[in-house]
């Protein structure tokens, strides 16, 4: 073989050598190149995420995710990123997962949850004995009673934030006291929502849980009273020559208390006219059906217009023609909406027989009791009248002295009775029981005690019959419109002192008789006023050093405080504080200005004071529980045990 033909035989598997070589450095390089892009886009993808503590590599076709993670769901998004732009099959996750640490402290809570049919618990608290779950659940089972209690409380083996213990023994008191809430307790503030059967349930609440608030705890109050259920849903308005005026007034809406409110000032009333919303209503167009009665009682000139549920009785006065009465009645029959049924009476001229000697009368005074005159049935009727009269006001405070006759009309027990049992409501007042009509004058401190004895007569008395009712608001007769302002309280209690000073014996601090006697007074308005956070402040004049009139102040104001308390007053809203001679009055060069100087103040706490007061531990009503004296701060473990109850009598 030639040369020729041996270079020719050795250069064709060189090309095809040299061929493959080319392919797999082309194909290496590729590969590079798609795992530096794919490593490129992942990288710029989980930085964009703010993922920047991952490390991406690549081999071939797999992707490599390695770093640490500061937690399980940093961890999870860096490795969902990565599978969004490649096959997740292709990414092997080997990323760590920061250790927990411990040094910060979780963000404690706990969810309380109360209502008829038991508590429920959930959260997370600070356990540094690993008892305290144990200790409060045992708590709120004793709150509970025998209702069932749902535990899923958490615990951590940390120390409790400083402000811990008082808010959990403040949210249990506001759990103790509110039988439908939830609160939230946390480190720094205290969240309770709740609700109140009646405008004095609520009120009572928020006075008891204003009272003693945990320093350094922010407490939020939305406690509110919901809507009454009504039964039977009933309205009553009354026209006569005074004008018109509603004895009772209920809506389902907003817009349907407008809407009746409206009507009642078209028809004769004026002034605030309160109307109550409530659940329950026999129809859609109750408003629509006051709207038409209050107009055609109006088109009438005087009498009355009662609503039970769907049942209308309109009641016109004598006077009315009866032209008048039958076209009036007529129309209002045809107008009111579906469901609504119609009685019209037109009342009869008085009589000589009506306003004659059947007459019964009962008169309710608050110090002596009830005073029954008149005409009651014979036999067993008329004494269980008076068994019932008995029943209601007690023995002792029911004077009885009726004339037992056989002629009287019928139903005359039913009604006086249904009177009796009206006029108990009223803090004082008067009971008439005629042929014709009864008829209810007196005072109440309760705004809506109105409305429910109108209902109450409706029932008993029944559809058609004729009341008439008189009874006054006296705000000084309720009990939650009475009580003093904060300062009121402090007017009150200075005022005292402008009688005669708290004054002590030379260099004591001991309480004397004449002081003695001002504590009395002063603990006669105290109970009024448990909701202010009042000062006792301890003042010297400038004699004897500064140290020493310092000490001797706050020692005569522990000692007034302590007074207080010996006298049974809750002190938990007072503050003791001795000033020394830093705050004078009068001129020290004088003795008059000493005497002046040397006093002891009550003074109106503002809400910064009270936000800021620093008491030390000695000075706190503690129990082991925390939960003995309100407003205490907690120590671990809570003891099972009630809160006590301030006497707000």
């Amino acid at each position: 073989m030639s040369t020729s033909e041996r270079i020719s035989a050795l250069v064709g598997p060189a090309s095809f050598v040299v061929a493959g070589l080319l392919s797999i450095a082309v194909a290496i390089f590729a590969a590079l190149v798609i795992e530096q892009r794919t490593t490129e886009d992942i990288g710029t993808a989980l930085e964009a995420d703010g993922i920047e503590w991952v490390e991406v590599s690549a081999n071939g076709l797999q992707v490599f995710l390695d770093g640490t993670a500061p937690d399980e769901a940093a961890r999870f998004r860096a490795q969902t990123q990565a599978s969004a732009l490649i096959d997740a099959d292709r990414v092997i996750n080997r990323l760590d997962v920061a250790a927990q640490d411990f040094s910060t402290p979780p963000r404690f809570s706990l969810d309380m949850l109360r209502n008829g049919d038991g508590i429920q618990l959930i959260g997370l608290i600070p356990a540094p004995e690993g008892d305290e779950a144990f200790a409060v659940a045992e708590t709120i089972a004793d709150i509970a009673g025998e209702a069932d209690v749902v535990n899923m409380i958490e615990t951590a083996e940390l120390a409790a934030p400083d402000t811990w213990d008082a808010a959990l023994a403040y949210g249990l008191r506001a759990l103790e006291t509110l039988p439908r809430s939830k609160v939230t307790v946390l480190a720094d503030r205290v969240e309770i929502e709740a609700v109140g059967d009646t405008r004095e349930e609520r009120a009572e609440f928020v006075a008891r849980l204003q009272q003693n608030q945990p320093e350094g705890v922010r407490v939020i109050l939305d406690i509110s009273a919901p809507r009454p259920v009504i039964t039977p849903y009933a309205l009553r308005f009354v026209r006569d020559d005074s004008g018109g005026r509603f004895e009772t007034c209920t809506a389902d809406t907003v817009d349907a208390r407008e809407q009746i409110v409206a009507a009642g000032r078209a028809a004769g009333a004026s002034g605030v006219i309160p109307c109550t919303i409530g659940l329950g209503v026999p129809s859609p167009s109750w408003g629509d059906a006051v709207e038409i009665a209050l107009g055609a009682l109006a088109e009438l000139g005087s009498g009355s217009v009662t609503f039970s549920d769907a049942d209308v009785t309109l009641i016109a006065s004598e006077n009315t023609e009866q032209d008048e009465f039958d076209n009036v009645v007529g129309e209002l029959d045809a107008a009111l909406p579906d469901l609504f049924s119609l009685q019209a009476v037109l009342q009869e001229p008085e009589t000589l027989a009506s306003a004659g000697p059947a007459r019964f009368t009962a008169i309710l005074d608050p110090d002596t009791g009830v005073r029954l005159r008149g005409r009651l049935p014979d036999g067993a009727i008329g004494a269980s009248v008076q068994t019932f009269a008995v029943a209601l006001y007690g023995a002792e405070r029911t004077d009885v002295a009726t004339r037992s006759v056989t002629d009287l009309p019928q139903g005359w027990s039913v009604r006086v009775m249904a009177g009796l049992r009206a006029l108990a409501e009223l803090s004082s007042g008067q009971l008439t029981v005629e042929p014709d009509t009864l008829r209810l004058t007196g005072e109440t401190g309760d705004q809506d005690l109105v409305s429910r004895i109108t209902r109450m007569l409706s029932e008993d008395l029944g559809q058609g019959a004729d009341f008439q009712l008189d009874v006054r608001y006296n705000d000084t007769l309720d009990p939650v419109a009475s009580q003093p302002t904060d300062e009121e309280c402090v007017a009150r209690i200075r005022a005292i002192q402008d009688d005669t000073k708290i004054t002590f014996d030379p260099a004591s601090t001991e309480i004397n008789e004449a002081a003695g006697a001002v504590l009395d007074q002063i603990a006669e308005v105290l109970p009024d006023c448990l909701q202010v956070r009042i000062e006792i402040g301890g003042h010297t004049d400038a004699q004897g050093g500064e140290t020493m009139n310092l000490n001797l102040s706050q020692a005569r104001a522990d000692a007034v405080l302590n007074g207080l308390l010996a006298r049974g007053i809750l002190t938990t809203n007072l503050t003791a504080q001795g000033y020394g001679e830093s705050q004078p009055i009068a001129d020290n060069e004088t003795e008059s200005g000493r005497e002046e100087n040397r006093r002891i103040e009550f003074r109106l706490l503002a809400s910064a004071e009270v936000a800021g007061l620093a008491a030390s531990a000695d000075d706190q009503p503690r129990t082991r529980g925390g939960i003995l004296a309100e407003g205490a701060i907690a120590d671990w473990p809570f003891e099972a045990r009630p809160l006590p109850r301030p006497d707000v009598n």
